[in-house]
């Protein structure tokens, strides 16, 4: 049964203070003009799997998260979105550099390079493998398509089969679509004999 919205979970270990007063009410006001929107729920927990998908949190969100029991989160929005947002630095405040990382892509429906996403993917299912608390959202702007693409290739990471990936996500996640295009793209990946890097790799947390 999907879950959704804030019920129950823990703190994240640190859970940091807010953002500096102007950077503050910024977030606020451009989540405002350029934020989830109402036609998507803000998050949804994929059964069993400990991954949330969710759509870019607002300064209200963003604390009933951490109550929800998020401790690490996968930012897919491109650059000049968190840019305008500031949703990427308030990601950090709440729960740490080290707790974030970022697959900056724009939601095209065209191929997305490994570049973009992979070791996102990587460091998320490394998360979930070494630490049995951790509970990881994932999230672009509605919580469509690119949130459930990077969601898909964790748990492709993670040893579920295609069908079992694509039903346990859109089973979960209603208002999301695996667009095909970037379903091949991890398949693609998977192909070439990728492997998972481990979490120290800080290079898709900045």
């Amino acid at each position: 049964m999907a879950k959704s919205g804030h019920a129950g979970g823990h703190f994240p270990g640190r859970l940091r203070v807010a953002l500096t007063p102007l950077r503050d009410a910024w977030f606020r006001l451009a989540t405002l003009v350029y934020g989830p929107g109402t036609r998507t729920r803000p998050w949804t927990w994929i059964g069993d799997e400990r991954i949330a998908i969710g759509s870019v949190p607002t300064p209200e969100s963003l604390q009933l998260l951490a109550r929800d029991g998020v401790t690490h989160v996968v930012n897919c929005r491109a650059r000049l979105q968190t840019h305008f947002s500031q949703d990427l630095s308030a990601e950090r405040q709440v729960f740490g550099d080290r707790n974030v990382a970022v697959a900056p892509m724009w939601d095209h429906g065209r191929h997305q390079p490994p570049e973009k996403w992979a070791r996102a993917a990587e460091i998320a299912a490394g998360w979930l493998d070494d630490d049995p608390n951790a509970r990881v959202l994932i999230h672009c702007q509605r919580g469509r398509r690119r949130s459930l693409f990077v969601a898909y290739a964790v748990l492709r990471l993670r040893g579920r089969s295609p069908e079992v990936a694509a039903r346990e996500l859109l089973g979960h996640r209603h208002e999301a679509r695996l667009v095909p295009t970037y379903r091949k793209a991890v398949e693609d990946w998977l192909a070439t004999g990728a492997k998972p890097i481990h979490q120290s790799d800080a290079t898709a947390v900045r």
